[in-house]
């Protein structure tokens, strides 16, 4: 220890007491040092000195004068800076600051006399503008230009299964200036984020041990520009797994992890397949009766010489465990039981979280909540084969269950119309739904009320009770009806899709309608009363409610309907319809649909004009109007005035009368990219008079459509016009709607 670090010691201790004497010796007087030859010599130093002539300054030659004598002989040569009588004395002299003549450091000598003046009052103080040399707004803020270059990275590149050129192009901080920088300083910032980037990307694929080297250069053009940055990559070894350990208990089947931990011996050490081999695991053992499975912190142990590295994965698996009670709390829109109805699971069976995510989504279908979430919970009850039970608990808290809703459209044939309805959702729990509607459109007016109560002793089984009146004026027919139903349902929603649907119900209709009489040959009003019931099943083996693309629908309808006017005239609506879908590329996508109809048992003149077969519109044949298609009467155009010789209007109409049969076909060629799809397509179809299709007369209507692909389904826009178009047809529609046309 140093005498003078001791001293400090010490000193720091704040000791009081008396200390210990320190003796530090002298140093040796006896050491040779070696000469050291002088730079210069004294000869030649002197002679390099000027020599001074004292007489030009014979101040030269006496003493030198004291500091206060040289200030006073200063402010002596500055008279007119010296105060005036009335005038504080100036910081020039020591004794004229503050009378002190003996200061170390004496007061500032005088050497303007504008110090010493009065400050100007701040009124009549005025600023002059500082002059540039040229204007402020042609001094342009200096840029620097610089290209990047990487070095070292193609053959890493082609080694890794990653484009990480690509990657480093879409995160570099170079390459995000855009080869422009403020100065050189913050290309060289950039280049050291740059450098720190590389070695992470080449870290997440394997490369622990990867160098990058940095510099600057300067071109031969002005001013060294443009500059290029340069990282110079140094890979070298990347670590593979020389182990691969599973730190966890044993599960039922054996393999489970260990199949579903997508990691071999032998291949590098990549950062994404790890995490994704892990998420893999931890959604496996959830799905396979372990809901309380925990994914522990990795541990990769590496060998800097080999480049071998050995995984470790800890896994809490938690007890193996079968669905067990299902309790709710919170504030409750329904209880348990319902709850129960709609799960897809029973007691005992082995738990899985795809069941569980099922019934979260089926409780917020149901539009009752604000918030509702499922978890699973430990009850510790034995369940058998070394399993035990999860409780499902709900933890509910009901939302608003009233709904004020309102739409507004347009379509061609159907004209403008607006839809308003209220509806309390839970009215009658559990899910007993009350909702009144009114419509108020060009052609369309009517108010109804309906009772609805969803998930009815099963999930997605609906009941329904609906009343309603409604005044409908198409072209095909005019008409006042009111109706009466009732109908339970078992469909396909977007959480779950059903390869078998169905649905059954009863009516009673009555309806005072306009229709035309070949007799008279005139439109006439006539009342029928119908009442009939109604069957519906589906088989449905298509990949998407919305957006099918593979598979085939087919659906049939059965309606058995009596006339109840003059008598009981029974006959039989029926219906078939079928799509299939082809993807022969993964942006392509053949489409087609076809639909039979037939109405036996009655005459067209029997049956109500509501009652029969019309086509034509979006969900029939494209680019014809709105029940368009089919037989039709020429009569006389009310707005036709022949005595006005501008008149534009046709002095005929047509008028669709309907049919007891129909077919339709169509076939549509879907092209998709990233968000947005162009369809083109060609429809088909007639209706007839006679109750078996005739496939005769057939109409085409042919067009184009635009796609834009959303989370809940496609929404579309088509365009069509008919093809041989005929008098008093439209020349063209626009659909518009949210899924594909079929």
């Amino acid at each position: 220890m140093s005498h003078a670090a001791l001293a400090q010691t010490v000193e720091e201790t704040g000791t009081q007491e008396p200390t210990a004497e320190v003796q530090v010796p002298a140093p040796p007087t006896d050491i040779d040092l070696p000469e050291v030859e002088p730079v210069i010599t004294d000869e030649e130093f002197d002679e390099a000195i000027p020599e001074i002539d004292v007489e030009d300054d014979p101040a030269l030659e006496g003493p030198l004068e004291s500091i206060a004598d040289f200030e006073r002989r200063i402010a002596a040569e500055q008279g007119d800076a010296l105060p005036t009588e009335d005038q504080a004395p100036p910081l020039g002299d020591p004794a004229l600051a503050d009378g002190d003549t003996a200061e170390e450091i004496g007061d500032a000598p005088v050497r303007d006399a504008e110090l010493a003046a009065p400050l100007p009052p701040l009124g009549e103080f005025d600023v002059e503008p500082v002059e540039f040399a040229e204007q402020a707004d042609d001094q342009e803020a200096v840029e620097v230009a610089y290209t990047v270059q990487v070095n070292g990275l193609d053959e890493v590149d082609e080694e890794a299964d990653t484009a990480l050129a690509d990657m480093f192009d879409d995160l570099s901080a170079l390459g995000e200036g855009d080869g422009e920088a403020a100065n050189v300083a913050q290309v060289a910032a950039r280049l050291t984020e740059d450098s720190a980037l590389l070695q992470r990307i080449l870290a997440a694929e394997g490369w622990y041990q990867a160098s990058v080297a940095t510099r600057i250069d300067r071109s031969e053009g002005e001013g060294g520009q443009p500059l290029t940055a340069v990282l110079d990559v140094v890979p070298g070894q990347r670590f593979v797994f020389s182990g691969i350990v599973i730190d966890a208990d044993p599960t039922e089947p054996p393999g489970l992890i260990r199949d579903n931990l997508a990691l071999q011996v032998g291949e590098p050490i990549v950062a994404e397949r790890v995490q994704g081999a892990e998420a893999r695991v931890a959604v496996t053992l959830p799905e396979n009766g372990y809901p309380f499975a925990e994914v522990g912190q990795r541990d990769i142990l590496l060998d800097q010489d080999s480049g071998d590295g050995i995984y470790t994965l800890p896994i809490e698996t938690g007890p193996r465990s079968r669905f067990g009670a299902i309790e709710t709390t919170g504030d409750l829109a329904f209880d348990a039981e319902h709850v129960e109805v709609l799960s897809r699971f029973e007691r005992g069976e082995l738990y899985d979280s795809r069941d569980v995510d099922d019934l979260r989504q089926a409780l917020v279908a149901t539009g009752l909540f604000n918030t509702v979430s499922v978890t699973p919970q430990p009850s510790g009850e034995p369940a058998g084969d070394g399993t035990e039970y999860a409780t499902i608990l709900v933890e509910q808290e009901a939302g608003p269950p009233r709904t004020i809703a309102g739409s507004a459209g347009y379509g061609t044939g159907q004209g403008f119309r607006v839809e308003g309805s209220w509806t309390h959702r839970n009215l009658f729990p559990p899910e007993g739904a009350l909702i009144g509607h009114a419509i108020a459109g060009t052609q369309e007016q009517g108010a109804g009320v309906t009772f609805r109560r969803s998930n009815a002793g099963q999930r997605d089984r609906t009941f329904q009770l609906r009343a309603e009146a409604l005044h409908s004026d198409y072209d095909a027919y005019e008409a006042f009806t009111g109706q009466i139903s009732a109908l339970i349902s078992y469909d396909s929603t977007p959480i779950w899709q059903k390869p078998i649907t169905y649905a059954y119900g009863v009516r009673l209709i009555g309806t005072n309608e306009q229709d035309y009489d070949f007799a008279t040959e005139e439109l006439d009003r006539r009342t029928f009363f119908i009442g009939g019931l109604t069957g519906q099943i589906g088989l449905d083996q298509t990949d998407s409610l919305l957006d099918a693309t593979k598979g085939f629908r087919l659906t049939a309808l059965i309606e058995p309907e009596g006339s109840l006017q003059d008598g009981f005239t029974p006959y039989v609506r029926a219906r078939l319809d079928g799509s299939a879908y082809f993807s022969p590329t993964d942006s392509i996508v053949l489409a087609g649909r076809v639909r039979l109809g037939t109405i036996q048992g009655i005459d067209r003149f029997d049956l109500a004009p509501s009652r029969r077969f019309y086509a034509g519109g979006g969900g029939s044949v494209r680019g014809f109007g709105y029940q368009e298609l089919g037989p039709k009467v020429q009569l006389d155009n009310p707005d036709f005035d022949p005595t006005d010789p501008e008149e534009e209007d046709d002095p005929f109409i047509f008028r669709p009368i309907g049919g007891r049969s129909l077919n339709e076909a169509a076939a549509e060629i879907r092209y998709r990219f990233g968000n947005f799809g162009v369809v083109g397509f060609v429809d088909a179809g007639q209706v007839y008079e006679d109750s078996l299709p005739q496939f005769s007369d057939i109409r085409f209507g042919a067009g184009i459509g635009g796609r834009f692909y959303t989370n809940f389904g496609p929404l579309r826009l088509d365009l069509a016009m008919p093809l041989d178009r005929q008098p008093g047809e439209s020349r063209f529609a626009v659909y518009v709607s949210i899924g594909q046309a079929f």
